[in-house]
């Protein structure tokens, strides 16, 4: 099992935060959960400005071949890469935050 130490102020600050928790280790998987619900809701918020942008679907913007069919413009080559790393991103994330679920159980 690893050790590990916190700095004083660390600790009163996660006091603060999580006053009931007496758990060090739950502490931190709350504070984990915590940010890839974070991330979660910024890929979402990415994938459905785009969808409303251009009026479809990642997959269906890549079937369609949009880039393409827009002139390989620097702004929907910009889009298409945001949009895959959020689509990419919400996998992830979810994937994620299933196993850390699954920590509980």
């Amino acid at each position: 099992m690893a050790t590990i130490t916190l700095k004083e102020q660390t600790q009163e600050l996660l006091q603060e935060t999580f006053p009931d928790e007496k758990d060090l280790d739950a502490t931190v998987r709350q504070l984990i959960e915590a940010e890839y619900l974070r991330r979660l809701r910024q890929y979402r918020r990415t994938d459905r400005s785009l969808s409303r942008k251009y009026g479809l679907s990642f997959d269906e913007f890549v079937s369609r071949r949009t880039t393409k069919e827009m002139n390989y413009s620097w702004q929907v080559e910009q889009d298409a890469i945001a949009w895959e790393t959020a689509v990419g991103g919400i996998l992830t994330m979810e994937r994620k935050l299933k196993a850390l679920r699954a920590v509980d159980e």
